[in-house]
């Protein structure tokens, strides 16, 4: 978690810094793009300060209300996170992207302290800086996000990444730096071939991106929302140690789902020896709850149903 809260800092303080940079430029100029990417660097640091109050949130301990915690609220704060580069984003950008290409003006020159400067080369030096802000930004997410995966692939990690908030900053600081290259990109085409137009274009084009990487984050986000299971190596870590009690003829089901990013339930279903009296059941279930405890410290709340194989068979094909 330590290494997801300090990306987060890290990228609020250089999307706050991106974002006055772009609105100075944007007034200056008249870019369109860079009034986008202006919006979308405000997004951003909302959202960061969103996943904060999430994360914050989600350490809260149980109570009579919340008997199983407040993990989940990082779930709900990062599908917020999700909306809003959707709409505060995405659709923005790609509303006065339109404006832009409907009605052209070319970068206007900007005068500051009485020296007249180009806009066409403000806009570059401002976007200049903030491709550089950007990058350290992501290169410290990307460097978080591994710790926390593995050499597992970005996609395959992300999908099965239980900390949103990890994932959604890597996600979103991907998405700027594809989004300022395309602003770059059609600042310097609007000025080269003296289209204003594409300036509309790049902006339009920005407004796409965030609206992939907004969808593709409120599916994830959905998923961790309505309740996720662990992963699959976790689940057959705890299969192996509930087999190999003393006393368990089958395992029937075992069900894991995370309440958090750290934070697992485990429901297991077993098949006990007949001849185990009431006390030897009840050590091997002790037993069991300290075994998978220890095994993997994210498994906080273990449950055991002693159920006749035949039974459960028969209440899941009911089910």
């Amino acid at each position: 978690m330590a290494e997801s809260t300090g990306a987060i800092y890290t990228a609020a303080g250089a999307n706050l810094a991106i974002a006055v940079a772009k609105f100075v430029g944007a007034a200056l100029t008249g870019s369109t793009a860079m009034l986008a990417e202006g919006a979308h660097s405000v997004v951003d640091t909302a959202n960061q300060i969103l996943l904060l109050v999430g994360m914050k949130r989600a350490q809260k301990p149980a109570d009579a209300r919340h008997p199983f915690g407040y993990g989940r609220e990082i779930y709900f704060y990062a599908f917020v996170v999700a909306l809003m580069i959707f709409l505060g984003g995405g659709i923005f950008a790609i509303y006065e992207g339109a404006e832009k290409i409907m009605h052209p003006e070319p970068a206007a020159d900007a005068t500051v302290l009485g020296i007249r400067l180009s806009g066409f080369w403000v806009n570059v030096a401002i976007l200049g800086f903030a491709i550089l802000a950007e990058g350290y930004s992501c290169l410290v997410a990307v460097r978080a996000f591994r710790a926390e995966t593995g050499g597992r692939s970005p996609i395959t990690a992300i999908r099965r990444s239980k900390d949103p908030s990890l994932f959604t900053i890597l996600v979103e600081d991907v998405a700027a730096l594809i989004g300022l290259v395309l602003a770059m990109a059609g600042v310097v085409a609007a000025h080269l071939l003296d289209r204003p137009a594409l300036d509309g274009w790049a902006s339009v084009g920005i407004g796409l991106v965030l609206v992939g990487m907004a969808i593709f984050l409120m599916i994830e986000t959905h998923g961790l929302l309505i309740g996720e299971a662990a992963d699959p190596e976790v689940v057959a870590a705890i299969d192996t140690v509930v087999r190999a009690e003393p006393g368990v003829r089958h395992v029937n089901e075992v069900l894991t789902q995370h309440l958090g990013p750290r934070d697992i339930l485990v429901n297991v279903s077993l098949d006990m020896a007949d001849d185990l009296d009431a006390g030897a059941v009840e050590a091997a279930v002790s037993r069991l709850d300290r075994a998978l405890k220890a095994a993997n410290p994210e498994v906080t709340r273990v449950f055991i149903e002693i159920q006749a194989q035949t039974a459960s068979a028969g209440a899941r094909a009911a089910a």
